[in-house]
């Protein structure tokens, strides 16, 4: 008797999960199909798995909180007086994409300097936090308190103890043994308003009213209005404690100067005040003047709380729009099916296309089911090289020359939906021939794998990755 009712439980929770998945909006019908297939072929674990990461569930409080910010953000942030009205029309595109998913304007008139790849990219970071007089923004998915974490740390006290406004916010998984250290405390201590971004607390009531694995992914700091640090660099060594087999940590962080500094400090202040309550929107109110440079930038920032677009249309709009090369640099790739065929047809209708990923990945899952897309992207010609020494975690899109993004996001669908996101879009040929050495850099330190290379991989290897690439959808 128990068995034939616990039968029926079970096709019940089948078919309503079905359901759900047929009649889920804004689904694509690749991911409806994995999930069907997920619950059809592994009875229960398929329903529990599909109840606990099928759906971006959020609190609705929270929510509505930052819908709310968003709001009060965007009324307060007037239009800049150095918005771009006549963008190139190599760049028109895009920046209409960036604007419709990331809801920021382009601007001219910033600096974007790319520092050196070594521990001491984040010298300049602690040299400008000294020289601030008003306040430092800091933002990180992951601070570490190892030797780079201690050195901002110590600038950051040195600012809040001579009255600046020191205000640090870290992801509560990312940087979750930092948070317990004596150099968070000692930062406390200081006068540093030190806080944390969706704290993990593991429960199963939590687990099924909302996602668990949100995180807060950006890199941004931002010091009295004018000056900006992003990138892919987290606060932290290049030897990476956490995972030190996998080192050198090869990132790129990048010193913005001007007017797009402004939609920086935007998008950390969405996210303190989301976090915090606090009301600091007025500091919005001042735009960094404009220098020299006709650089044109502007922000993408995204997240999983019901914004329309993701950075993925982002760069689709980018690389669909390139005439003679495209240049790619990600530690992961489990791109949605848009972006794949954005990149193989760049490479069939004859745009030089390379793509530069790690040989060994941190992520055994990830970097397996980024290999069950290589073999689609050489057969179609793209160059793919594997980086040799180190986890090359850098993300870096260029094209022509002329365009570039940069920033937090990888290309996997963890940053498309998951994560809050934040990249920078740069329109300037001096920026992007930086950009385009370092990434040739990269190159050189790799190894080619081309169509042989993959066919001599153990048959359980190419069994597995393409397994893992059909299911990518649901990853």
């Amino acid at each position: 008797m128990w068995g034939q009712v616990g039968l029926l439980l079970h096709i019940a929770a089948t078919v309503t999960v079905g359901l759900r998945v047929l009649t889920r909006p804004r689904m694509e019908p690749s991911v409806r199909l994995a999930w069907i297939m997920i619950v059809e072929a592994l009875p229960l674990v398929g329903v529990i798995g599909y109840l606990l990461f099928g759906e971006i569930r959020m609190n609705r409080g929270e929510a509505k909180r930052r819908a709310d910010i968003r709001r009060l953000l965007t009324g307060l942030f007037t239009p800049s007086p150095q918005a771009v009205d006549h963008p190139p029309a190599h760049a028109r595109a895009v920046l209409a994409a960036n604007r419709a998913v990331g809801g920021f304007d382009a601007v001219r008139g910033s600096a974007v300097t790319l520092l050196p790849e070594d521990d001491s990219a984040l010298d300049a970071v602690v040299q400008a936090i000294d020289a601030a007089t008003d306040h430092v923004h800091m933002l990180f998915y992951i601070w570490l308190d190892d030797a780079s974490g201690r050195a901002v740390a110590q600038a950051a006290m040195r600012a809040a103890r001579r009255g600046v406004d020191v205000r640090a916010l870290v992801d509560g998984l990312g940087s979750r043994h930092f948070t317990r250290s004596a150099t968070w405390a000692e930062m406390r201590a200081a006068g540093v308003d030190c806080r944390c971004a969706d704290p993990v607390r593991l429960s199963l009531i939590r687990a099924m009213l909302q996602r668990v694995d949100l995180r807060n992914h950006r890199k941004i700091v931002v010091i009295d209005h004018v000056t900006g640090f992003t990138g892919s660099r987290n606060c932290a060594d290049m030897a990476f404690r956490p995972k030190p087999r996998f080192a050198p940590w090869v990132d790129i962080l990048v010193l913005v100067e001007g007017p797009v500094v402004r939609q920086m400090q935007a998008v950390f202040l969405q996210d303190w005040m989301s976090t915090t309550g606090a009301d600091l929107g007025a500091m919005l109110t001042q735009v960094p003047p404009a220098g020299p440079r006709d650089c044109i930038a502007q922000v993408v920032a995204t997240g999983p709380d019901g914004r329309p677009g993701s950075i993925s249309d982002c760069l689709t709009t980018l690389i669909l729009g390139a005439d003679r090369r495209v240049t790619i640099t990600t530690p992961y790739y489990v791109p949605d099916q848009p972006l794949d065929r954005a990149i193989r047809a760049a490479a069939l209708r004859g745009v030089e296309v390379t793509m530069i990923v790690p040989a060994r990945n941190d992520s055994l899952l990830v970097g397996a089911t980024s290999e069950g897309f290589f073999g689609g992207l050489i057969e179609d010609g793209v160059q793919l090289w594997r980086f040799r020494p180190g986890l090359l975690h850098a993300k870096i899109v260029t094209v022509d020359g002329r365009m570039a993004m940069i920033g937090s996001a990888n290309l996997d669908r963890r940053s498309f939906e998951l994560n809050y996101e934040m990249n920078l879009m740069i329109v300037d040929p001096a920026v992007v021939a930086d950009l385009d050495a370092r990434q040739a850099s990269y190159v050189a330190r790799a190894d080619r794998l081309d169509g042989p290379g993959i066919a001599r991989w153990p048959v359980w290897r190419q069994v597995r990755n393409n397994l893992l690439a059909i299911a990518s959808p649901v990853l």
